[in-house]
């Protein structure tokens, strides 16, 4: 069975975006990474780690190098060999630690309070009503971390109450008070830790912020992104690769897509590829009050210099598997971005898999960490390799160069 088949729906690669045959030799990259409380320094520490083991499987010549800042933006150079073939690229990466850490750093009960506050807010601006219309999966993934902890706190209540319910002497109290915080410390608090549930409070929170666009501090990170891309833009390349991860999919369309509406020719003349990885950009795009998001979506897939790749994943509860953001997102007769598929499973070893495969989170992440099996995608390859970006929305390992081209109808199976 080949997991690299397109929806048949999909935008086609229009002229001149997928030249597969090219050869990239000078790459941007403009990288905005998930809802993580990692600066730019982590991720650059993430980085090297996961080249270093993706070099490894592919056969390549990596050296990453020290970060550097220009501005308030932070970026790296990174250089590969292929069969003879020199590849830079330089990597600039917009995290927003900042706002990651305002929101995670809050008092436990202000984070609750403000968790439940956002799923309030999703579900009366239909967003859980998408959420199980489209995908299923995520809207399980949405419900869970409230329900889990609304569970916690019903158990917890039941266990100090037992003396009433039983209809015993309330002395018992003196036993089923402190049991019933013994069972939410030992039992529910390390659940919690394990399955980021408080962290995943904080996400809600930012996603009705970045569908509201309704805080302060959320509108002048967007701008800051804004001027530090025109500035990265000016460095000359072969192509400029757009590259986000889960939360960061929506931040990415933003900015974009205002630098957009300020200069429709901001791209003119350049080889530009928008790839979203495991993207969320409908958690915030299917609210009711995200329409300045949904105009950025249908901006970005009618600019005629970009091309859009979704890589979806079905193992990943966390994405949207099979959707058409663009369409979605209220522009069903623009073009639609191509989709392509990828499995956790054939990139990475049969172990490794057995141990993350009940992680959400960390399944999640495999799209932008180091592979030790060869797929039909890698982070590192696709960011530091030789080929164009673009050509992951149909690539196979034989499609490296010095590699053995497969003939009609002899394309390997995954």
């Amino acid at each position: 069975m080949n997991f690299i088949a397109l929806l048949p729906d999909t935008r086609p690669v229009r002229a001149g975006q997928d030249r597969s045959t090219d050869i990239v030799r000078k790459r941007v990259v403009l990288h905005f990474p998930g809802f993580e409380p990692l600066d730019a320094g982590l991720h650059h520490a993430r980085y090297q780690r996961s080249a270093a083991e993706s070099a490894k499987t592919w056969d390549l010549a990596v050296n990453v190098g020290q970060l550097h800042q220009a501005g308030s933006a932070a970026y790296f150079d990174v250089s590969s060999r292929n069969a003879g073939h020199l590849t830079e690229s330089r990597i600039y990466c917009f995290d927003h630690s900042s706002l990651v850490t305002a929101l995670t750093g809050k008092p436990v009960l202000s984070r609750v309070l403000s968790g439940y506050a956002s799923a309030c807010r999703v579900v009366l601006e239909g967003g859980l009503t998408g959420y199980f219309r489209h995908a299923w999966r995520f809207g399980l993934f949405f419900v869970s971390p409230f329900l889990l902890l609304m569970l916690a706190l019903l158990s917890s209540l039941a266990t100090a109450g037992l003396p009433s319910l039983l209809r015993i002497e309330s002395w018992n109290y003196l036993w089923s008070l402190p049991l019933a915080l013994a069972v939410f410390r030992f039992v529910f608090v390390p659940v919690f830790r394990r399955l980021h549930t408080l962290h995943l409070f904080a996400d809600w929170e930012l996603a009705v912020a970045m569908a509201r666009l309704d805080r302060p501090e959320v509108n002048r990170w967007i701008e800051t992104c804004m001027a530090d891309i025109g500035s990265a833009l000016k460095d000359e390349a072969d192509e400029y690769v757009i590259s986000s991860h889960s939360m960061g999919s929506t931040m990415a369309a933003h900015t974009v897509g205002m630098l957009l509406a300020e200069d429709p020719d901001i791209f003119k003349g350049k080889r530009v590829t928008f790839v979203t990885l495991g993207g969320a950009i409908l958690q915030c795009s299917l609210l009711r009050s995200a329409a300045g998001l949904r105009a950025c979506i249908g901006r970005i897939a009618r600019a005629p210099e970009v091309f859009w790749l979704e890589i979806q994943c079905l193992t990943d509860s966390i994405n949207f598997y099979k959707s058409r953001v663009v369409s979605l997102a209220g522009h069903p007769e623009a073009p639609q971005a191509r989709i392509a598929f990828v499995r956790v499973r054939q990139m990475v070893s049969p172990e490794r898999y057995r141990r993350i495969r009940f992680d959400l989170l960390r399944v999640h992440r495999q799209y932008v960490l180091g592979s030790d099996s060869r797929s039909n995608f890698d982070f590192t390859l696709m960011t530091a390799g030789p080929l164009p970006a673009a050509r992951f929305a149909n690539f196979l390992p034989q499609y490296l160069p010095g590699r053995r081209q497969p003939g009609p109808g002899n394309a390997p199976t995954y």
